[in-house]
């Protein structure tokens, strides 16, 4: 496995997806109960039903443009009206486990939110498509991977530079395998220190052989650039 590094992004006021980070749009609830009302449900058909229902299976999904790899049939997936009226019947309204918190009222909302773990929510930036993040992504101030993001490699989970580092009076760097086992955060301060280091690696790796200059100076390139944007930005920074 390898280890990676990353700013905080929605520390830093000049990140695009801030506010799409921190705006919940909606959340899943293992246990919908009390909060029914509120719940998105979906009208479907199970996949059986709709094959006896329908007959010829191919053409049904052919003229409705339906996935052929459906676990049922959806009714707002269902273009043609002749289907529509052949399969309604069967359909059965089903709790989704997902609430929309716009317009919630907000004892509703703030109820939810409880309710919800941290992975069972969806943000603004979680319902942008892969096009729309990677654009802003490209043209976001903090992208300080070359454009790709402000997520970069670090390394192999066995990289020497942490062991380098540690012969260097170099304690953050050589505590990278910690703070990734512990989920540390480091602060803009830290990130002064970890521009220290960075100009100590850079002088020290010749000494550790032209291998380890070829292998880490990518790595101590991009500690650089995180080190800079969590300074500039007062944003912290990991390893994870």
């Amino acid at each position: 496995m390898g280890i990676n590094i990353g700013i905080c992004e929605t520390e830093a006021p000049s990140a695009p997806c801030r506010e799409l980070r921190a705006n919940v749009v909606k959340v899943h609830l293992e246990d919908p109960s009390g909060f029914e009302e509120y719940m998105e449900y979906d009208t479907k058909v199970e996949l059986d039903a709709a094959k006896d229902a329908v007959g010829d299976w191919d053409a049904f999904i052919k003229r409705n443009r339906i996935n052929p790899e459906t676990d049922a049939v959806y009714m707002d997936k269902v273009k043609k009206d002749d289907d529509r009226a052949l399969l309604e019947p069967l359909a059965q309204r089903v709790c989704t486990g997902w609430i929309v918190t716009e317009g919630l009222p907000d004892d509703v909302r703030e109820k939810v939110l409880e309710r919800a773990g941290s992975d069972d929510r969806l943000t603004g930036w979680d319902m942008l498509s892969f096009d729309e993040m990677n654009d802003m992504c490209a043209n976001c101030p903090l992208s300080w991977d070359k454009g790709r993001g402000c997520i970069g490699a670090f390394g192999p989970d066995n990289s020497l530079l942490p062991e380098i580092a540690g012969r260097h009076g170099c304690p953050i760097v050589a505590s990278v395998p910690d703070a990734v086992r512990e989920g540390r955060r480091f602060t803009p301060e830290d990130a002064e220190e970890l521009l220290r280091e960075v100009g100590v690696l850079r002088e020290a790796l010749p000494e550790e052989g032209k291998m380890m200059v070829r292998r880490y100076s990518g790595p101590v390139d991009r500690m650089e650039a995180v080190a800079k944007i969590s300074v500039s930005e007062g944003c912290g920074f990991f390893f994870f």
